[in-house]
């Protein structure tokens, strides 16, 4: 916008109320502070799993040297970095992106890199992940890779995060499962039907909160979670589900019951638990260094995708995708992983689940301080926090995936060399469980297909070299073998 016409575009704005308004640009993004509230609180139930999930996928897997973390302590370290760094973010970027430990990082983590590395060293690698991200944005050179992005592929990115998002939620209800066998990989929740309560409660959610929604109710999606949650207490009440683990037709990830008293006194011991003295002679350098490109690839792209995305579905975003204090908030997110590591709690990084946020109305900071304070309270009531289960929380996620669909309209797929690569791109992130696999595909098929076909001169440079980068993450494993790592 032109510098010279300041006092045009300030009489179109709606005036702000107070310095709390000011300060998040509450009335200027057509919001109110009630709005904000409820978006953040949305927000944190979609994403209070994080506090539950990322314990049972880093606790208790041994290490090189046979160590193992605790439960207690991660579920601790997870909700205290969730808190700050969604504050912190919030205040920045004045934007709704809330952040916790990134799934894709911590299963990394839990299932290869701790083969290579004691825990402590693991997380110290989190740390030199999170410098380099920081590094990359504070010289500009990610939003200058963000920027050489075509903005046909950053609205395919939106909508593959939406198709991961509901196929999150699906997964996490139990609507669909694993088969066993190979063809198909997955079907209808137990034996081709909904046989089981957790699952029906998702159901249900689901469509009360559809309507709800629909009917453009006020909290729409809180009320529609709540209930969710107050009828999956009752049923558990009565008819003792359980677990999954110990009853077929249980409760995944949560039982929505409290036992014993609601409050907890944190452990924080695993703050500060790194570890920076690596051992080259056993780990190998070359192993090293593929562990920390395979950690900068995932979490830089994951991360910029997903804030695409959620932009674009707050209506933040250009027609270039940009949206406002993109470099503060590229800073932030990696200081995201350098906090994760420094905890012991894997990267944070913005969390997708910000879109049930978003999908109630919020549009600024202020719904991030509310999520975070919530998520700091969270560490002294982890007993209430895990009362909500993933299946009702789960309903959330497929709603803000049918939204973040809608995206799919403003792409023009006349031209296949446009096509292809979307298609791609929209539809690896789900079937690979990967944001980054998802966006890899989208832009090497991207370049090769113009390249190909007579379009190279249109091609950024930016995006030969990242499209290259991402056939070495995608051929990481040969190469690491060829190399001798």
């Amino acid at each position: 916008m032109s510098e010279s016409r300041p006092q045009a575009t300030r009489t179109t704005e709606p005036a702000p109320v107070g310095a709390l308004d000011r300060f998040f640009e509450i009335t200027r993004r057509g919001s109110t502070v009630g709005t904000e509230v409820r978006g953040g609180l949305v927000t944190f139930v979609a994403m209070a799993y994080i506090v539950v999930l990322n314990p049972i996928i880093l606790s208790g897997k041994e290490d090189v040297a046979g160590n193992t973390l605790a439960f207690g302590a991660v579920g601790a370290v997870t909700a205290l970095t969730a808190g700050v760094m969604t504050i912190l973010f919030g205040l920045v970027t004045r934007l709704p992106f809330a952040f916790a430990a990134g799934l894709g990082i911590n299963a990394f983590l839990a299932f290869s890199v701790i083969h290579e590395v004691t825990w402590p060293e693991a997380m110290a690698l989190v740390v030199i992940n999170g410098v380099i991200i920081v590094l990359l944005a504070a010289t500009g050179l990610r939003k200058m890779i963000f920027d050489a992005v075509p903005v046909q592929l950053k609205l395919a990115i939106t909508v593959g995060i939406g198709l991961f998002i509901a196929f999150i939620g699906f997964i996490n209800s139990g609507f669909v499962t694993a088969t066993g066998s190979n063809s198909p990989p997955v079907g209808l929740g137990i034996g081709g039907s909904v046989a089981s309560v957790p699952t029906l409660l998702f159901v249900i959610t689901l469509i009360l909160t559809s309507v709800l929604v629909a009917l453009k109710v006020k909290g729409g999606m809180l009320i529609g979670l709540i209930v969710g949650t107050v009828l999956a207490v009752i049923a558990e009440a009565i008819w003792h589900l359980g677990s999954a683990v110990d009853h077929p037709g249980g409760w995944g990830l949560t039982i929505p019951a409290l036992t014993g008293s609601p409050v907890s006194v944190p452990d924080l011991s695993l703050v500060g638990a790194v570890d920076f003295s690596f051992d080259v002679a056993k780990v190998g350098f070359v192993t090293l260094i593929m562990l920390v490109f395979t950690l900068v690839f995932s979490n830089f792209f994951d991360a910029m995708g997903t804030m695409t995305g959620l932009a674009k579905e707050a209506g933040l975003a250009d027609e270039k995708g940009d949206f406002p204090r993109i470099k503060s908030a590229l800073i932030v997110e990696g200081v995201g992983a350098i906090a994760g590591g420094a905890t012991s709690s894997s990267s944070n990084t913005v969390f997708i689940e910000s879109g049930a946020g978003i999908g109630e109305g919020a549009r600024t900071g202020l719904a991030n301080v509310v999520t975070g304070l919530v998520f700091l309270l969270a560490m002294f009531f982890t007993p209430l926090t895990s009362i909500v289960p993933t299946e009702v929380a789960a309903a959330a996620l497929v709603i803000v995936g049918a939204m973040m669909m809608a995206q799919i309209k403003n792409i023009d797929l006349t031209d296949f060399r446009v096509l292809m690569p979307v298609f791609l791109t929209i539809t690896v992130m789900p079937m690979t469980y990967s944001i980054a696999n998802g966006i890899g595909a989208g832009f090497v098929s991207w370049v090769l297909l113009h390249a190909f076909s007579g379009r190279a001169k249109t091609i950024s440079p930016l995006l030969w070299i990242v499209a290259a980068g991402f056939v070495i993450f995608f051929a990481r494993g040969p190469i690491e073998m060829a190399l001798g790592g």
